[in-house]
């Protein structure tokens, strides 16, 4: 089956691409992104889109990026992945796999919308204890990067670290060990399925909307 995997750049996508390409029963088409149009960046946490193409070339995965603007209505959005989803099914795109873990609102919000395009969803990591999805992600091997941090749930003294045991040993009890809720976001660098690592430097740490961002390129 031909399948698109969402990527967002961080651990879940990774894990999520990692799971379906053991399972040896899929082909991967592309990867999947959104970016803001306006700033070049992911949508969801704002790397730099060099950044994902980057990932994209390490993994040897051709990358298709759907373009957001900004401050756009849900229902935009919603009309563009759905011209997106359109145009993946004409090319024989059978599936969608995406990196959720228990949220079912995001699940049934994706199923919805793909189902209009006659497209399946996989859900690789779906059920299963956010604490051990954590440290299976470590335990294989794969490096990344925080990135980005709720303010008010952790602080500027998160970001920029490196995602390992130390980083989940030391969040507070009321924070998803996945960052499920979008507590942090993080960039995978290193790791299993990357034919080579991803280099970066890290810029400046900025805060908006709530949200410390650490810029890196």
């Amino acid at each position: 089956m031909k399948v698109a995997v969402a990527w967002s750049g961080g651990k879940d996508s990774a894990l999520t691409l990692y799971t379906i390409l053991s399972q040896k029963i899929y082909n991967i088409s592309c990867l999947l992104t959104s970016f803001t149009r306006e700033y070049d960046r992911v949508t969801m946490h704002g790397v730099r889109r060099s950044l994902i193409i980057r990932q994209a070339k390490a993994l040897e995965i051709p990358l298709y990026g759907i373009y957001i603007p900004a401050h756009s209505t849900m229902h935009e959005y919603s009309e563009i992945m759905g011209k997106a989803a359109n145009k993946l099914k004409k090319e024989g795109v059978k599936a969608i796999a995406f990196g959720d873990i228990y949220l079912e609102d995001v699940r049934r919000y994706r199923e919805e919308n793909l189902a209009k395009a006659d497209i399946k969803t996989i859900f690789p990591l779906w059920g299963k204890d956010p604490n051990i999805v954590a440290r299976q992600f470590i335990e294989l091997g794969f490096k990344a990067i925080i990135v980005c941090v709720s303010s008010k749930l952790l602080g500027k003294k998160f970001v920029g670290r490196q995602y390992d045991k130390n980083f989940l040993n030391s969040l507070p009890p009321n924070v998803d060990p996945c960052g499920e809720r979008g507590e942090y976001h993080t960039f995978v660098y290193d790791g299993p399925i990357f034919k080579k690592k991803v280099e970066y430097q890290t810029g400046e740490t900025v805060l908006r909307e709530n949200f410390y961002y650490i810029d890196i390129y």
